[in-house]
């Protein structure tokens, strides 16, 4: 039997790798590819995977950047959503529990 889990990481590293931007230099909140992998690993860290389906439910729309940083102690998914209704939103996930924090208009 293969651990459906573990075979899905890859693909999950793969998604949220290729979507982080990179920190920006002196910007000590954002979470490095690699710190990044090893939350993930660690199990610290929901796979993005995994919160994207839940947050579809909550708010639809088409992913367009997505970022991991720490803010308050916590570590959170900081996604940009373009809405059916052409809105671009901001949404901040707490990455450990899946929690929605913060659902704002983008300007």
């Amino acid at each position: 039997m293969v651990n459906r889990s573990r075979t899905r990481i890859p693909a999950v590293l793969l998604v949220l790798l290729s979507s982080l931007a990179g920190p920006a230099l002196g910007d000590d909140d954002d979470i490095g590819h690699e710190e990044a992998r090893r939350l993930l690993e660690s199990g610290r860290v929901i796979p993005l995977e995994q919160i994207l389906e839940q947050l579809h439910r909550n708010v639809p729309g088409k992913l367009l950047e997505t970022e991991i940083e720490r803010d308050d102690g916590r570590i959170i998914y900081d996604l940009k959503i373009l809405r059916p209704d052409g809105r671009v939103q901001e949404v901040e996930v707490d990455a450990a529990t899946g929690e929605i924090l913060k659902i704002e208009d983008d300007d």
